[in-house]
């Protein structure tokens, strides 16, 4: 009962057309305007599901080579285009926009809307060459979890409000993690929270929402910033909820996976 009752509540955290689609960015709540040419491997996954030739913003990736982008496998819906070094949405800015080739996803279960192992590499049909806009992704060493109240920063195009408000500029909050022990008890996300995961936030303010899915967890370790979550899944409703942080996939979990198929999806 207590498992389904959980479930329940969960649900992710990906983009859905807008009803007025021609609005087409969703932002990261509690956050404000990230600085410009800052946080230089996310990108935005858009789609054209209206065939008129107009792509809005479905979910966020992190570059992690010239060739290839980390996102969550949830949000594998069709032909991406990949938008790199953007900043605001609305405006050109000098962006490299590269079309999806191949997708390899690890193992996607989904139990009454659980998503376990929700990662997926990308591999772009042109290379992402770095323009003074676009920088690869540093990632953790492998298994590294980090400590509890160990402060990050989510980044993206998600919501900034339940109201689905979009301003057009990329955001960023400050956002700190929830170690396992914390986040997997019963009042908190219980057994769904898994050791292959990152929670970081459920203070009721800042949190990821609809649209940042895919995109990353940026923390300051060993020297530099590291890309240590990608966005899964969050509270149903209000995204910013009280003990409901907002969960990643946790990159030092996948290292190895990541790295061969990276190696091995044809150049």
């Amino acid at each position: 009962m207590f498992l389904t009752t959980m479930l329940k509540q969960q649900t992710l955290i990906w983009a859905k057309p807008p009803p007025n689609y021609k609005v087409h960015n969703e932002r990261v709540v509690g956050g404000n305007n990230a600085a410009p040419n800052t946080w230089k491997w996310q990108v935005s996954l858009q789609i054209d599901s209206y065939g008129d030739g107009y792509y809005y913003h479905i979910c966020g990736g992190s570059i992690i080579d010239g060739s290839h982008i980390m996102t969550a496998a949830h949000c594998i819906l069709s032909v991406y285009r990949v938008v790199a070094g953007e900043y605001n949405l609305d405006e050109y800015e000098g962006t490299s926009s590269k079309l999806v080739e191949n997708v390899s996803m690890f193992c996607v279960c989904v139990m009454f809307f659980h998503i376990r192992n929700d990662i997926a590499i990308l591999k772009l049909a042109q290379y992402v060459y770095d323009n003074g806009y676009v920088a690869i992704a540093n990632l953790p060493a492998p298994e590294q979890m980090l400590p509890d109240g160990f402060s990050c920063y989510i980044t993206g195009w998600g919501y900034m409000d339940y109201m689905g408000t979009v301003p057009p500029i990329m955001q960023e909050a400050l956002i700190p993690v929830v170690e396992h022990s914390i986040c997997s008890q019963p009042e908190w996300w219980g057994e769904i929270a898994l050791k292959s995961m990152v929670c970081a936030g459920g203070d009721g303010v800042v949190s990821g929402c609809q649209g940042d899915s895919g995109g990353p967890l940026n923390c300051f370790t060993d020297g530099d910033w590291r890309v240590h979550g990608v966005v899964s899944y969050g509270p149903s409703g209000f995204c910013n909820q009280w003990r409901k942080p907002t969960v990643f996939t946790r990159v030092s979990y996948f290292l190895d996976w990541i790295y061969s198929v990276s190696f091995l999806l044809p150049i």
